[in-house]
């Protein structure tokens, strides 16, 4: 878990240590207090802006080493791009928001050969300047086959472009707004365009902010607003993949973001929680108290071993192996949700004092519900990880194994992902493998059973053509194979790690309750037939239990009480 008092990431580069170090140091400096009031007084975070700027942050860790010039500390490095995104998320998502839309902003200019762009882009970072991602609109949200961004051709050989965007973070104060359009006048996907415009320019309008919040989420409008050749970043079949992979890059920091988020939130229940006095015992002596603190625990250092598992994946993908496809999505909508899951639990266990403002976990509370919705809603994420399912399940291939990448690297295959189309080319090892490999582990093992008697539904009670067309049905068997996929990282990371038995045992006792609860979720489902629902209560299991190792996490959990408040 991450520790403000002793974070010192050895395996980064002295620059990168210095960076994340005085992240977290401008935090504390800062304070509790501060940090608090400026959320609930909505104020918008001009100072945060100008630590960034004063110490290059956003231009070190954004800028492609093909766009650094002289600078070597400059790179698109996943594995510290990370680590700076579960900082910000510790500390609030009104920090982490302007970061990763920062992320989504930048993604369609660094997919781009527009060298004149990619100039001013790095030049504006190097300034303190922040991105924007001019996609969504009022009325179709991300639908970007219905775009109303119009470019009309001026007769000079550039266009003007007029429209709106909404929902548009760093919208009020972007230097790089990456703006999807369509060219008028021309049919079909050679209509898309993306193009960057400028927050400062006179013809472009700021609305209003669109949410009650610390953050700036704008509504804007251009209004013939000029664009040039050099301001062109992506046209036809190219802008909408540059849009589609600008989202695959961008939604891996929610997973992070989460991370950072509920790894705060618990460390306020447990020293609140370990040192409230009620009826003349402290409260975590309830058994349903550690149960629900064990719970948190076991699925937020889940959420952490899937995450840093993902980004060996992500920084080892290349043209022939594109893995990261499925475990990106996994990251965005499961960890995301598992976030949630981590802050009902100590809201459940704190109570009232999760109300409180001069908390931590009230922020936490309102503001985690946003990540999964971020980037693609869970059910568009669902939908998107069952296109891999069959080659994940029924066709494993004898691929090199990826190992821990953390080393200072430029993960420049992210932005030459190619078309965004081919995910049933997509091929995977074995996944019984590291599963085999922990059968040692009662609760592994039963959820291994669980996890083939999946693979057997999808041979014996094959859902049938109506039922693979209603999403409600298809999401609840997105359910249970993410479920799958989850498992199989963790227990990768695991061993990379030496995850001790105890803990990864209690991973594996949420796991097993989860499919079954999921289980249930099918049988319960409209379109189900008898063979399915047959199925669905013959693979309810409740975990093994071993009381031993269940108090061996609790002290575990016990022991981070007073280990870690924000200063004052």
């Amino acid at each position: 878990m991450l520790d403000p008092n002793r974070y010192d990431p050895q395996h980064f580069d002295a620059e990168t240590r210095r960076l994340l170090r005085a992240t977290i140091d401008w935090f504390e400096s800062r304070g509790k207090r501060r940090l608090v009031e400026d959320y609930h007084e909505k104020v918008f975070y001009f100072d945060f802006l100008e630590f960034v700027a004063s110490e290059r942050l956003f231009a070190t860790f954004l800028t492609p080493a093909r766009d650094a010039g002289t600078n070597q500390d400059k790179r698109w490095d996943t594995a510290r791009i990370a680590a700076l995104s579960e900082i910000l998320g510790f500390y609030g998502l009104n920090y982490w928001y302007p970061w990763q839309v920062t992320v989504l902003g930048l993604g369609p200019v660094w997919q781009s050969d527009n060298t004149a762009a990619r100039e001013r882009a790095a030049a504006a970072l190097d300034e303190g300047g922040v991105a924007a991602f001019g996609l969504s609109e009022k009325e179709h949200g991300a639908d970007i086959y219905s775009t109303d961004m119009v470019l009309t051709p001026d007769g000079e050989g550039g266009y003007t472009a007029t429209g709106s965007k909404y929902y548009i973070g760093n919208g009020n104060c972007a230097t790089t707004v990456s703006v999807f359009g369509r060219i008028d006048g021309v049919d079909g996907a050679d209509a898309y365009v993306f193009f960057a415009a400028d927050a400062r320019h006179p013809n472009y309008h700021l609305v209003k902010n669109v949410v009650p919040s610390q953050m700036y989420v704008a509504e804007f409008a251009l209004r013939e607003y000029p664009v040039h050749a050099d301001d062109i970043l992506h046209t036809g079949e190219q802008a909408f993949s540059a849009a589609l992979n600008t989202v695959n890059i961008g939604k891996f920091n929610l997973c992070f973001g989460g991370v950072g988020l509920a790894t705060h939130a618990l460390y306020e229940a447990i020293t609140h929680a370990h040192n409230r006095i009620l009826y003349g015992s402290p409260v975590t002596t309830f058994p349903h108290v550690r149960r629900q603190f064990v719970d948190a625990y076991a699925r937020l250092i889940g959420m952490r071993l899937f995450s840093d598992r993902a980004v060996d994946y992500f920084r080892a993908a290349n043209p022939e192996d594109r893995r990261y496809l499925l475990y990106n999505p996994i990251t965005k909508m499961k960890v995301t949700t598992e976030a949630e899951k981590v802050l009902w639990l100590l809201g459940e266990i704190v109570a009232a004092k999760g109300f409180e403002a001069d908390n931590y976990l009230p922020i936490a509370k309102m503001d985690v519900n946003g990540l999964p919705k971020l980037e693609g809603t869970v059910a568009v994420n669902l939908a998107l990880i069952l296109k891999f399912m069959p080659a994940y399940l029924f066709d494993p291939r004898e691929l090199a194994p990826v190992p821990t990448l953390t080393e200072a690297a430029d993960d420049e295959f992210l932005f030459r992902q190619g078309p965004a189309r081919g995910l049933s080319k997509v091929r995977f090892h074995n996944w019984r493998e590291a599963y085999a490999d922990h059968a040692h582990l009662p609760n592994v093992a039963v959820f291994t059973e669980q996890a083939e008697a999946f693979a057997d539904l999808l041979t014996t009670a094959t859902p049938d053509a109506a039922q693979q067309g209603d999403m409600d049905f298809t999401l609840a068997l997105g359910e249970l194979f993410t479920l799958v996929v989850y498992g199989h990282l963790i227990l990768e990371q695991a061993r990379l790690t030496d995850i001790d038995d105890d803990l990864l045992g209690a991973i594996f006792d949420v796991l097993v309750r989860d499919f079954s609860e999921h289980a249930v979720q099918l049988h319960g489902k409209r379109g189900s037939t008898e063979a399915q629902q047959s199925w669905a209560l013959s693979v309810i299991r409740k975990p093994v239990t071993d009381n031993d190792s269940f108090e061996r996490v609790w002290r575990r959990v016990a022991a981070l009480s007073g280990g870690y408040e924000m200063k004052a």
